[in-house]
């Protein structure tokens, strides 16, 4: 049985985006599209699950210093694109709490705030419209029997921002689109909870661990934030595709050949 969420057991938030429908009628094909979190720790036999998908390329949206920390393992035969959205993790997600704290324990709400800040940015920066660029031009050179996993660490900032960018791109409606992104909450709820246990265990104050929570789950305003300064610059989504990420009416076409059952 085709299944969004995907047994892997050494990774987070490995998920399938196919079965959505799109605003035409059409369904997005399973084992296309997997958006995911890391990929260093996955098991042999975590690769052995993801070979049955016939993975073309993986494309790692994390920076420099995260990608030498914690190299991706794939299976044989993938292609492996490092394309940073940020010259170094804006997210925090790959931080340790001990350099998070001294920022993260002044005021309430700045974790919201500051996230709310790198999505802003995700639309704005040369180094994140290049590589959502880069991102469509593999979806595009992806031959039929393939398909293509694309990641961050934890899966669901830079990621999230990859995956409302590419289904909106198929035609996908926003309100699917906003649960699919806030379906993260869900995936990570069992690990967000262990950390804010261990934070208060530790004795950390509650404005940290509030600020955690916020830099560790996903949020409509988070999203809403990138929308809006693309809708503020660019009059659309569409029109962002276009003209940001240079996608013609030709590309979208192929995309959803490729994509997209009929």
């Amino acid at each position: 049985m085709t299944q969004r969420l995907l047994s892997i057991n050494d990774g987070e938030n490995f998920r399938d985006l196919g079965g959505y429908q799109t605003t035409d009628g059409r369904t997005v094909k399973w084992r296309k599209l997997i958006r995911s979190g890391a990929l260093g720790r996955l098991s042999a036999n975590d690769l052995t699950y993801l070979q049955q998908f016939n993975l073309t390329h993986d494309i790692d949206l994390r920076s420099p210093r995260e990608v030498d920390s914690l190299p991706d393992r794939i299976p044989e035969g993938t292609h492996f694109h490092h394309e940073p959205v940020f010259g170094t993790d804006l997210t925090e997600a790959s931080k340790r709490t001990s350099e998070l704290e001294p920022v993260m324990n002044i005021k309430p709400n700045t974790g919201s705030k500051h996230m709310r800040e790198v999505y802003r940015l995700m639309t704005e920066l040369d180094s994140a419209t290049k590589a959502y660029r880069n991102f469509f031009t593999y979806l595009l050179e992806t031959p039929e029997d393939g398909a293509v996993i694309f990641h961050c660490q934890a899966g669901k900032d830079r990621t999230g921002i990859g995956a409302y960018l590419v289904l909106s791109a198929l035609g996908v409606d926003q309100k699917t689109i906003e649960q699919d992104y806030l379906l993260t909450n869900q995936t990570t709820k069992q690990w967000i909870d262990d950390r804010l246990n261990e934070l208060k265990d530790q004795g950390a104050t509650q404005t940290f661990i509030d600020n955690y929570a916020q830099l560790a789950g996903v949020s409509l305003d988070y999203l809403n934030s990138a929308i809006q300064e693309i809708y503020t610059n660019y009059g659309s989504t569409q029109r962002f595709l276009r003209d940001a990420l240079q996608l013609s009416a030709t590309d979208l076409k192929d995309l959803r050949t490729l994509y997209l059952d009929d």
